[in-house]
């Protein structure tokens, strides 16, 4: 990545050296100039939700200071409030002078859930959902030096009418849902960019072509003659040029490159992108780098194929929480340690579980060739008529900020979902057809370990601890040869009113192990820690039921995956790898057996 760092420091004002998270929060569309507004902010929790009533969007007093980008909920926030927060203030003064002819944009990661903004006391714009990237164009709004910038955030988790993932709907956390995230949880930065300038690309690769199609759409060039190009560098060596006339406030353009440099599962090869904007006569306007990869996605009966190839999904489930930031990365350095901990234990990628992350956790992944399902976060109550077009609002934003990804290698909107037939069947279906008319190439499950009514894959979830009883459920497979015996785990027979029917399609097991295991926390007899199944009475037991599990998922032909249960210990569940501070849970020989059999060859990779 050589032509734009993506880890380039921001340019800093006001004296804000010492700010938290000043990593580059948008690696996959950079600009070489921006302002990082985290650090210290004025804070308020606004307990009767009367704060627009008592002005305090006008330049009002909030008597608290929070660190951004933490949550109230987390301890580096310095807050560190769990109690429901049904909405909270924030404010910040900042010197901002925008340059003649430019526009002032201003960007937050994430802020959960229900989002307004005010500059100056004048309102500039509002966001609905908890985890996707929002910005405003707050030009007009500017004064020449000091600015006011208000936030105000409403959060709601019990009204089971905003998505939360696995946050706590209960004071306490419970069984596997968490400590909340309220407001603000990722970066915010602003950055000048041109009057006519570049917002957004969609790009699809075709790696046996050696070919990118790219779809780019324009801030304000429609009609104006504005030209498209595209430069594509390997190693810093140029290697293919293209460019193209817009048409309305879009350009399609398809760049092919003299070296093909195939992207692969932990052997991963990028190349940079120089997308630039230029007038009818030739004038450069804007300039955005990107990156992109050589990578195909396939899926048959058998499984995934990378560029061609049977690939065994060899998972961690990631829930992504941590102990001091909770949803955030306490530093950029910790969201590459996760990935670092996983292959380094034989893992080849993760289903990133009921939350949308951070945009650099999938920037490493797609630097280490780590595969990842891209989720939503749970929470909606699905029977009602008005949740499938909240859902499918933020669905669609997440589809568009994760599709540019090549370590994005599936999509699943929705998990474990059981009840209320008459909503999923139709929703599922929906959701699906929306989701490959958006994105043809990747596979996507309706619900993962849910009854499936679309789906290109056929997952499970199976937390069964006997590897003899795993072996048995999964026999009948290898005795039906075209694979319609519906083999659905015991649990699910518990649902009788799905009309559920396994068609042949691929098949894994997205969930297994999450093997009760922390001597300590069992010792002291904690009545809210829990695992899958009777703890192991030694850390051999562990490693034998381990490998014992792992060895049937991967000995069996007709199985193209699993994900363990699960990366770290979170709260009162203790059935991670690691402790939820990340330090180490098991002897290094322990360690070393686990990494050997996720490593051992897979049935279908024999084949």
């Amino acid at each position: 990545m050589g032509k734009r760092d993506p880890n380039m420091e921001p340019i800093l004002k006001n004296g804000f050296e010492n700010m938290p998270r000043t990593d580059y929060p948008r690696p996959m569309w950079a600009r070489n100039e921006w302002y990082c507004l985290n650090g210290e902010w004025d804070f308020e929790i606004d307990y009767s939700v009367s704060g627009e009533a008592r002005l305090l969007h006008k330049d009002g007093e909030l008597t608290k200071k929070i660190t951004v980008p933490f949550c109230p909920e987390s301890k580096l926030s310095g807050i560190h409030h769990v109690d429901f927060m049904p909405c909270v203030w924030y404010k910040k003064k900042v010197n901002i002078s925008c340059p003649e002819n430019m526009r002032t944009i201003l960007h937050f990661g994430a802020v959960d859930n229900d989002t307004k903004v005010w500059i100056n006391g004048n309102f500039c714009g509002s966001h609905y959902g908890g985890y996707t990237p929002f910005e405003f164009d707050i030009t007009k709004f500017l004064n020449d030096g000091e600015n006011t910038i208000i936030v105000m955030a409403k959060d709601d988790n019990r009204s089971y009418k905003q998505l939360h993932g696995k946050q706590s709907t209960q004071y306490y956390s419970h069984h596997c849902s968490y400590t909340r995230t309220t407001g603000i949880w990722q970066t915010v930065w602003f950055e000048f960019v041109p009057e006519t300038y570049l917002l957004s690309s969609k790009m699809t690769p075709h790696a046996t072509e050696g070919a990118l199609d790219v779809t780019l759409t324009g801030s304000h060039v429609a009609m104006d003659g504005y030209v498209a190009k595209l430069t594509a560098f390997y190693n810093d060596k140029e290697v293919g040029t293209v460019s193209s006339k817009f048409i309305g406030d879009k350009a399609a353009l398809r760049l092919t490159v003299d070296e093909i440099h195939l992207w692969g599962v932990l052997a991963p090869e990028l190349y940079d992108l120089k997308v630039e904007l230029y007038t009818a006569d030739g004038t450069l306007v804007d300039t955005v780098w990107s990156y992109f990869a050589l990578r195909d996605i396939s899926y048959n009966k058998k499984g995934l194929t990378v560029n061609g190839k049977p690939v065994f999904m060899r998972l961690i489930l990631d829930q992504g929480f941590n102990p001091d930031g909770i949803y955030t990365g306490p530093t950029a350095e910790f969201l590459e340690k996760d990935i670092d901990l996983m292959i380094g234990l034989g893992f080849n990628g993760a289903r990133l579980h009921q939350r949308i992350f951070e945009e650099r956790t999938l920037y490493y992944a797609d630097k280490k060739g780590y595969i990842v399902w891209a989720e939503a976060q749970s929470g909606y109550a699905l029977d009602k008529p008005w949740a499938t077009e909240r859902f499918l609002e933020e669905w669609v934003e997440i589809l568009n900020i994760h599709y540019n990804h090549p370590a994005v290698i599936g999509w699943c909107p929705h998990n474990e979902t059981y009840h209320f037939p008459e909503i999923h069947n139709p929703t599922h279906v929906m959701v699906y057809n929306i989701t490959k008319m958006f994105d043809p190439y990747r596979p996507c499950i309706d619900a993962s370990g849910g009854v499936h009514y679309a789906t290109d894959m056929f997952d499970v979830h199976d937390y069964e601890q006997n590897p003899e009883i795993l072996a048995q459920s999964l026999a009948p497979m290898l005795e039906d040869p075209d694979c319609y015996h519906n083999p659905i785990p015991k649990y699910r027979k518990n649902y009788p009113q799905h009309p559920e029917n396994y068609c042949g399609q691929a098949y894994w097991v997205s969930e297994y192990g999450g093997t009760f295991w922390n001597p300590a926390v069992i010792e002291k007899g904690a009545t809210k820690a829990w695992g899958y199944g009777s703890a192991p009475k030694t850390q051999e037991e562990f490693v034998a039921r381990y490998s014992g599990l792992t060895d049937v998922l991967l000995s069996h032909p007709r199985v193209c995956g699993f994900c363990y249960t699960q990366l770290t210990d979170i709260e009162q569940e203790q059935n991670g790898l690691f402790f939820y501070d990340r330090s180490p849970k098991f002897s290094k020989e322990a360690y070393e057996q686990i990494r050997a059999i996720n490593m051992k060859r897979a049935a279908i990779e024999e084949e």
